[in-house]
């Protein structure tokens, strides 16, 4: 096993989804550009990314893409506008943005599952391990969750999913996995070696309660898998089918990761999530705690 140095640089980012559980919001702008508090969804998962050292981003976009094309661009003009009013700190912060990482955009045209969306980022990642982020799955750790991933797999060399324990009926709606405890140095009951997924299983089917959450550390060779697999229901092409199919050929890990995910894709969690970050904020937090303890609940 040993070390692997090849360093991820890259983050592939699937944002070509419609969003139809935010509509009206998401008619004309993807949902990944919803703010939480005063920032777009994408960015927190961009941000973490970064602070996990890939400044590669790529990012796979459909209709309404240029709302994320532009977020991520130098803005002329409000950069001068700051700078003339001399708005130093929004400047820093917008400039941060662009100066930050190399964004290249690549289209899925149409909406056929994550598999496909991955795929479609074959050529911009090329041979090398990859990270993949679901910007709806908001993750708040110290340590951030991709690079609690990447340490994982600079010891094995092998993709690493980020697993979270959904108890209930709550983990039919995600994919599944069966796996072993490993023991890792410090991270007892924490990583796993995964046997074998299964995509939204009945409650009384799932193979266990660890559910695989929107992170991702692929080894280049899934892009095989994705292309050697059948299409699911509706035509969509399944990572989780993918993965399954790489099982054969390589270990793939499991994480419990330190931290809070909010799920961010549904309406109710990214209220939650608005309003804990909200909260956490120096700027905000405070007169924004009082105002909640006067609400008659």
């Amino acid at each position: 096993m040993g070390v692997m140095n090849t360093k991820v640089r890259k983050a592939v980012f699937p944002a070509a989804g419609l969003g139809t559980r935010f509509l009206p919001a998401t008619k004309a702008q993807p949902k990944e550009m919803l703010t939480l508090v005063d920032k777009p969804l994408i960015q927190y998962g961009v941000e973490e990314a970064i602070h996990s050292g890939m400044t590669n981003i790529i990012i796979v976009t459909g209709r309404g893409k240029t709302a994320i094309e532009d977020h991520f661009d130098v803005s002329f003009e409000l950069e001068h506008l700051l700078e003339t009013r001399g708005k130093r700190d929004l400047l820093a912060s917008v400039r941060a943005i662009s100066d930050m990482i190399d964004v290249s955009y690549v289209r899925q045209k149409e909406a056929l599952g994550l598999g496909h969306a991955v795929l479609r980022a074959k050529e911009l990642v090329g041979p090398e391990p990859f990270a993949v982020v679901l910007s709806d799955d908001v993750i708040d750790a110290e340590i951030p969750c991709l690079q609690q991933l990447l340490d994982i797999h600079n010891f094995y060399g092998a993709s690493v999913l980020a697993l979270m324990e959904v108890n209930g009926p709550e983990i039919s709606n995600y994919g599944v996995v069966d796996a072993d405890p490993v023991s890792h140095n410090g991270l007892s009951g924490k990583l796993f070696r995964i046997h074998n997924l299964v995509e939204k299983p009945k409650a009384s089917e799932a193979p266990s309660n660890l559910a695989i959450i929107g992170r991702y550390l692929l080894t280049p060779e899934i892009f095989r898998s994705i292309e050697s697999i059948e299409p699911g229901s509706g035509g969509e092409i399944q990572l989780t089918d993918a993965l399954k199919h790489l099982l054969r050929s390589r270990p793939i890990y499991g994480l419990k990761f330190e931290g809070r995910r909010y799920d961010a894709g549904d309406k109710l969690g990214f209220l939650k999530a608005t309003v804990e970050f909200a909260l956490k904020r120096h700027d905000l937090g405070g007169p924004f705690r009082e105002y909640l303890k006067t609400l008659n609940l």
